[in-house]
């Protein structure tokens, strides 16, 4: 057994110490196993030793969840703040861990999706949190507009700051409030791509998703968390999902790419669905 006051610990010594941990600028975020709780100081101080630029060490408390996709996070060690400035690519992000939802994990997924974005584009993104696709896709390509939208209050501040920081302004247009009413209300047949980072909602908003298209179609991005055995493919699985909610919709579509982002648990996977409607 790894002794978790040790100052050498390699990061995958620290993994099997802590389940597993992100790094959030100069935060980190542990989760801690039952059986190790007592030990969650001694942990937090491992990390710290081997991660010199974090500074501070919350554990967390909770899943992920509610509306706002929030976690309970609690204070172990360093300094006791939640907000923090998280740097990917070229772009900063100021953040607060524990009122806005921000997951590092999603980095190069982020980076891909940016990739795929022509210059002129018009995109709208339904789930934006502190904005982070809507300001590097902003950052990647030239004369591009992204309508970024979050119904979190606390997100929708920071991705203002975030915006005016990564100097973007004019390019990501942030609004605060529910996508598909902003989309009924402003949005409709305007946007060449839109994109659906919220696992539990998107297929309930993909027909909204569809709506703010331009008539001549575009692209899709849908998220979505799926459970799959060893014998099933999790890809498969929402592809056909994808295909069934749209084949209800009267288009003509395509779902060309579905890859895995990431795992999310024993079974459970995050995935992207990326879908041409013509």
């Amino acid at each position: 057994m790894v002794n978790p006051s040790s100052a050498r610990l390699s990061h995958e010594e620290l993994t099997e110490l802590c389940g597993s941990f992100d790094i959030v600028g100069d935060i980190a975020i542990i989760r801690v196993p039952r059986g190790s709780r007592k030990n969650a100081k001694a942990i937090a101080e491992a990390v710290m030793s081997v991660h010199r630029n974090v500074k501070t060490v919350l554990a967390q408390a909770s899943p992920v969840e509610g509306g706002f996709r929030l976690r309970n996070l609690r204070h172990i060690a360093g300094e006791n703040r939640s907000t923090t400035i998280h740097k990917e690519f070229s772009c900063s992000f100021s953040v607060d861990v524990k009122a806005c939802y921000f997951s590092p994990r999603l980095s190069h997924e982020r980076m891909r999706i940016a990739n795929l974005v022509s210059p002129g584009e018009t995109l709208v993104n339904t789930f934006a949190g502190v904005g982070c696709f809507s300001i590097l896709i902003a950052k990647n390509m030239n004369n591009v507009k992204v309508y970024s939208i979050d119904v979190n209050p606390a997100a929708f501040e920071f991705m203002s700051r975030n915006v005016m920081l990564n100097r973007v302004y004019g390019k990501v247009i942030p609004i605060l409030g529910d996508a598909r009413q902003i989309i009924e209300r402003r949005l409709m047949g305007l946007a060449d791509r839109v994109l659906m980072p919220l696992p539990d909602k998107a297929f309930e908003y993909l027909p909204c998703a569809v709506s703010a298209l331009k008539p001549s179609g575009g692209w899709i991005h849908i998220y979505a968390f799926e459970h799959a055995t060893k014998a099933e493919n999790p890809a498969e699985k929402v592809k056909q999902k994808t295909e069934s909610v749209l084949g209800l919709l009267s288009v003509d579509f395509a779902v060309p790419f579905v890859r895995v982002v990431r795992s999310t648990g024993p079974n459970w996977w995050q995935l992207v669905a990326d879908v041409k409607i013509s």
